[in-house]
């Protein structure tokens, strides 16, 4: 019996690993690229960001959602607008709607998932308060039911998602980003949450020097 060629397995192995490495920043670095030669996106960014000073300097807030990994970036969004981005200012009114543990849960035992967000937006959103959810699928049943109680309560509905759209639920501003690999959607999510929080820096807190 032949034995195995250990060697040339480990060195097949690492090959594979390398051409994965490559087509994920491949694709990545051209997902970036149409974002970044995207007229239309920028004009998206820069409504949402008008419409998020407007609300900030009305004395409301922005309320942020998203599941999995788009919680993660709900929670980010959040600190970036409450802390600092680019550089020391006074916090900026933001809160994630992902994090109250308690409140998820309650809402999840006692309404259902779906809801989760929605009843967050009812019991913390103004009139004039800014309401992002991120879906990079467009579909997600619980940003689509926060979108539709947000324009109810008279909230602005903004979204982030990817290439397809937000599908079944209408917002006053859509993000959809050039990919429709949820990975690289997520990595593009940020790039223009960064945007929209510097740009809304530059509005309310202007740099002094």
């Amino acid at each position: 019996m032949t034995a195995p060629n250990l060697n040339a397995d480990a060195t097949a192995a690492v090959r594979d690993d390398r051409g994965f490495m490559t087509d994920y920043l491949r694709q990545s670095a051209e997902a970036m690229a149409a974002f970044a030669q995207d007229a239309a996106a920028q004009e998206v960014m820069l409504d949402m960001t008008a419409r998020i000073v407007a609300a900030l300097e009305a004395g409301g807030r922005l309320l942020i959602a998203g599941n999995g990994g788009s919680a993660a970036d709900a929670q980010h969004i959040a600190g970036e607008f409450t802390a600092r981005l680019m550089y020391d200012r006074r916090p900026l009114s933001a809160v994630a709607l992902t994090t109250d543990t308690s409140s998820l849960t309650a809402i999840g035992n006692d309404y259902g998932f779906v809801d989760i967000f929605s009843r967050q937006v009812l019991a913390l959103g103004r009139p004039g308060d800014v309401f992002l959810g991120i879906t990079t699928s467009g579909t997600s049943p619980n940003i689509l039911r926060a979108f539709e109680v947000a324009r109810e309560a008279g909230l602005v509905a903004a979204a982030f998602t990817g290439h397809a759209g937000v599908r079944g639920s209408p917002c006053d501003v859509t993000l959809a980003v050039p990919s429709v690999w949820t990975p690289v959607i997520q990595q593009l999510h940020i790039t223009a949450a960064h945007i929209v929080c510097g740009l809304v820096e530059r509005a309310l807190c202007p740099r002094s020097s």
